[in-house]
């Protein structure tokens, strides 16, 4: 049994807290691999909170890609290496990394998400496909039967994750609310932006947190694909209807308060999620 590393459990723990006890819920003898896994998708999704201009963070993330086609220059990295060796070890498809890096790259600019369609893409390059490679690590045997599940289901986590972070990406000028839900409720990007439009902008956040919530039932409809080993994977999905429940019930005020359930309760859903094998 390969125990995490722990320098990669302290990073992980520090940047995406909620799969952090995911991966502690998980097999002991996966553990190693997942945190990687999570801790290499962290690193990437928080670039832009660590840059000034889009041109440094375009270079950290061409590190990453050298990096996996290179499969050298690691040294001194510690989490650089432990995702090489969890690649080799469970022949992960690297283009699927490869696919998350670039999908990142979105994040460091300030261009609107253009539909609906291009943000079920980006969701599936980042979320839905962490997911799938968790899969891969916990029951390869059954991961490919677990892949629609696992694109619905990161569809709604990235939503969930986008409210939580609507008030950040509001500042920075950023809209990931896609632009053809915005038009559908009287909005465009600038609007949003202002704010003063409260009930169209309430109406914008309801209908998001509407196409999240029917993504998260064809999750959920598919739960019999998902074997018994692979539900690890799925255990922080267990965490995107209660801030789908916040984000409707504050409406407008999403874009300035934080709509993030106690961690208490985070611990406890996924605890149960792990235990129930529901999300």
């Amino acid at each position: 049994m390969q125990e995490p590393d722990a320098p990669i459990l302290a990073t992980l723990r520090d940047t995406d807290r909620d799969r952090y006890l995911a991966c502690l819920l998980a097999p002991p003898e996966k553990r190693h691999s997942l945190a990687c896994l999570y801790a290499f998708h962290a690193e990437i999704a928080r670039i832009r909170d660590m840059i000034h201009e889009p041109l440094p963070g375009e270079i950290r993330l061409q590190w990453w890609r050298d990096l996996l086609e290179n499969r050298s220059g690691d040294e001194g990295h510690p989490l650089a290496g432990a995702l090489l060796r969890c690649i080799d070890e469970h022949h992960l498809p690297v283009a699927v990394l490869q696919n998350m890096i670039d999908a990142r790259i979105f994040d460091l600019y300030d261009d609107p998400m253009e539909d609906t369609t291009a943000l079920e893409g980006y969701a599936g390059e980042t979320a839905s496909a962490l997911i799938q490679l968790a899969s891969l690590v916990l029951d390869p045997t059954s991961a490919a039967e677990s892949a629609d599940a696992a694109g619905h289901a990161g569809v709604a986590q990235t939503i969930a994750g986008l409210l939580l972070l609507l008030p950040i990406h509001s500042r920075r000028g950023q809209v990931y609310v896609p632009a053809d839900l915005l038009r559908a409720t009287g909005l465009d990007r600038e609007m949003l932006l202002d704010g003063r439009d409260e009930e169209s902008i309430g109406r914008a956040v309801r209908a998001f947190c509407g196409l999240g919530r029917d993504h998260l039932a064809k999750a959920r409809s598919s739960l019999a694909s998902i074997s018994p080993q692979n539900f690890s994977a799925f255990i922080p999905v267990a965490l995107a209807e209660p801030v789908f429940d916040r984000a409707e019930a504050a409406g407008a005020r999403t874009l300035s308060q934080s709509i993030q359930p106690p961690q208490w309760q985070r611990q406890w859903r996924m605890w149960r999620a792990s235990r129930r094998r529901r999300f």
